[in-house]
């Protein structure tokens, strides 16, 4: 397996598009209920340059095969050394460790950036993201019962975190 991992590029829109989109409409990972249009994946990407903030792709064979980044955890101050994240992959790239890839690049790049934290927040039905995480540091550190409502039912979250090591 050929993998690089890499920052995303404007030509990459379509393919992270059709990847988010098929979350949305199928998975709970995300817990939108419309698909996105490319103009607000556009504004999203660019929004993302402008604040300094990751988004990185898994290339396989020249083929995008899933992506990640992280934002700010909360819009206050005080939480500008706190990230979340997310990873999302196309079907077929599932259980090869490509997630590993992205999340390993992302956390590189938060300690890069001077991150104190990053958290991941993970439907509580989702063993295996949480078990995925755990892999890589990640201690749960909370649990919000029917915090969503997705596909006619009340959703849980657990809320992970990873403390950055300094150098």
């Amino acid at each position: 397996m050929d993998l690089i991992i890499r920052s995303a590029a404007p030509k990459d829109l379509p393919v992270l598009l059709d990847i988010i989109n098929h979350a949305i409409l199928n998975t709970t990972a995300i817990y939108d209920y419309e698909p996105r249009t490319m103009d607000e994946q556009q504004a999203w990407f660019e929004k993302m340059f402008n604040d300094g903030m990751p988004v990185v792709v898994a290339e396989m064979e020249g083929k995008v095969i899933g992506y990640g980044s992280y934002n700010t955890f909360r819009p206050k101050i005080g939480y500008k050394f706190s990230v979340e994240h997310s990873i999302y992959l196309d079907d077929k790239s599932r259980g090869m460790g490509v997630g590993g890839k992205l999340l390993g690049s992302l956390i590189q790049r938060a300690k890069e950036s001077g991150v104190h934290t990053m958290i991941g927040v993970i439907d509580a039905a989702n063993r295996g993201s949480i078990e995925f995480h755990k892999k890589y540091g990640f201690v749960e550190k909370g649990y919000l019962k029917e915090i969503a409502f997705k596909f006619d039912q009340w959703l849980d979250v657990v809320f992970m975190q990873l403390l950055i090591e300094e150098d």
